[in-house]
């Protein structure tokens, strides 16, 4: 996880004719910097921000304007985007080098500086410019809660040009809520979720988000491309485009509701920590399923990922091994305990649920008791169930119902 809260707050800039031009000029060069930095990646294979910075850096100075930080940025942000069409390349998707066309660049805390008078300094091919920032009359405008407090410093920001105005995405952070031990000091309350592709996610609140439609829907788009890409005309190859952009927003959709679900929960019954299995153990439990299925996945786990820590809440990862043939009841842990895939009933306390829920406690019960061991901490942890929570100690608390 993060050790910064993240935040953005969008805001015009006033600029003059000759700032427009300095500020054109930059993005030019950004594109084809960052294009350029691209193009190295793509040969080399290399995605990685500081492997494609140490590629590229002095190429990137030869061929632009840039100044020596702006020029690492546009390394970065070419890194970036090889790793996204690479995940794209994962779900077998025909995917070319990407080139940077937009009217954007990156600044950072060394090219972008905030003053008090709510005025901007931005790096340019030239000199740097100051710009005013166009602000809220209302002092509760939502900009002001990042520009008036001084937990809130600057970070990676992206400045846009659209229909002849520039506006900036400033980008704010400041520390994460939680110690240097990475867990508060209080109690915590622990959601497990177990991730799957007959059910996406199981919770061990008992919340089963289906994901046979994503998989059913994901199989019939893959069957009409298969027919496209047989026919091999131009008008098929711009169909298959068409169609795998409305998968993908189709699919992210589908993962974004999903993790709203996930959020949900964790707030319902007041969780301090959502608790996944490790990524490594998910692509390696689910070998042989389609690479559609693992980064359905990592998204997933993206999504809820910020979701969390803009509320807080913390995600966490335990080694899942054996928690599908685990029993959360007893801890009986045989392969005779889960029968078929999706039932389970443990061989010697004879308890009986869905496999997947059993999973997803187990998770959760996972690291409860890695809390439990755990010197540093001063609180207690318990798991949340459907129910109520229950502790190490097997001690049930029913959750207060509301007459």
């Amino acid at each position: 996880m993060d050790d910064y809260l993240r935040r953005t707050a969008i805001t015009r800039i006033i600029v003059s004719d000759e700032q427009a031009d300095l500020l054109e000029a930059t993005i030019s060069d950004w594109q084809h910097g960052a294009t350029h930095a691209s193009q190295i990646g793509w040969r080399k294979n290399e995605d990685s921000k500081y492997g494609l910075q140490q590629l590229a850096y002095d190429d990137v100075r030869e061929e632009t304007r840039l100044g020596s930080q702006h020029a690492i940025l546009a390394t970065h942000q070419a890194a970036s985007a090889l790793t996204g069409v690479n995940e794209l390349k994962d779900k077998g998707r025909n995917v070319s080098c990407p080139e940077f066309t937009s009217p954007t660049i990156k600044y950072d805390a060394n090219t972008l500086t905030l003053f008090d008078d709510n005025t901007v300094s931005l790096s340019t091919v030239e000199s740097r410019v100051r710009c005013e920032l166009v602000l809220p009359e209302d002092d509760d405008g939502y900009q002001y809660q990042f520009l008036n407090d001084d937990e809130w410093s600057v970070t990676e920001s992206t400045l846009t040009a659209r229909d002849g105005e520039y506006f900036l995405h400033l980008g704010f952070r400041k520390p994460n809520p939680f110690d240097e031990t990475g867990s508060p000091a209080e109690d915590r309350t622990v959601l497990g979720v177990d991730l799957g592709i007959e059910n996406l996610a199981v919770t061990s609140t008992a919340h089963f988000a289906s994901g046979k439609k994503l998989v059913h829907d994901h199989d019939q788009f893959e069957q009409v491309r298969g027919g496209l890409q047989q026919t091999g005309t131009q008008s098929a190859h711009r169909t298959i485009v068409g169609r795998d952009d409305r998968e993908e927003r189709y699919s992210r959709d589908k993962l974004h509701r999903v993790s709203n679900a996930i959020i949900e929960e964790a707030v319902e019954h007041e969780c301090s920590h959502i608790v996944f299995e490790d990524l490594s153990y998910i692509r390696d439990r689910m070998a042989n399923a389609k690479r559609f299925h693992q980064w359905a996945h990592r998204k997933l786990i993206q999504f809820v990922t910020y979701k969390a820590e803009a509320l807080g809440i913390r995600i966490e990862f335990v080694d899942a091994a054996y928690t599908s043939q685990r029993c959360s009841e007893c801890g009986h842990t045989s392969r005779g305990n889960r029968p078929v895939q999706a039932h389970f009933e443990c061989e010697k306390c004879e308890k009986t649920l869905h496999a997947d829920y059993n999973a997803a406690k187990n998770i959760g019960w996972r690291f409860v008791r890695r809390g439990l061991n755990d010197s540093r901490r001063t609180g207690n942890s318990q798991l949340a169930l459907k129910s109520g929570t229950v502790t190490p100690k097997r001690g049930f608390i029913p959750y207060s119902v509301v007459s």
